[in-house]
């Protein structure tokens, strides 16, 4: 079902100072920035081989990584596992008796479809599945 871990997401309060750290002091390699209005982030893929590292900074105190901030502190947020139909999977999800967070996928970085599963059905980790933009999948 899942093909690759795809990225880890770390929550940040700013994302200059991530990258820094990330770009500038570990030499990860920046692959994309986007703002992605919809999930009230701007975020930052940086390459580690053929994975990524996904910085997110909330566009505003009242988004999930805004309440995930205040309630945890910047790191780790979740971790994504690369699909190549998100709809069959999310059935696959749904017929395992899994919580879903995302019935529907949604729209995610560089034009991929994303859904989230609850951390309560996946001990405790948030965990995000991505179809990338260029798997289109049978939806």
């Amino acid at each position: 079902m899942f093909s690759r871990i795809d990225h880890i997401g770390v929550a940040v309060e700013e994302l200059e100072p991530a990258l820094e750290l990330y770009r500038d002091r570990l030499a990860l390699g920046v692959a994309h920035r986007e703002v992605i209005e919809a999930q009230g982030v701007e975020a930052v893929l940086l390459d580690v081989g053929e994975n990524h590292v996904e910085l997110l900074a909330p566009l505003g105190s009242q988004t999930p990584v805004g309440k995930f901030l205040a309630r945890h502190g910047p790191g780790l947020h979740h971790v994504a596992y690369q699909v190549q139909d998100i709809d069959a999977t999310l059935g696959v999800l749904r017929g395992a008796g899994l919580e879903l967070i995302d019935a529907e996928p949604r729209a995610g970085i560089r034009g991929s479809r994303v859904a989230f599963m609850h951390p309560r059905a996946t001990g405790g980790v948030l965990t995000e599945i991505v179809q990338p933009a260029d798997h289109p999948g049978d939806g």
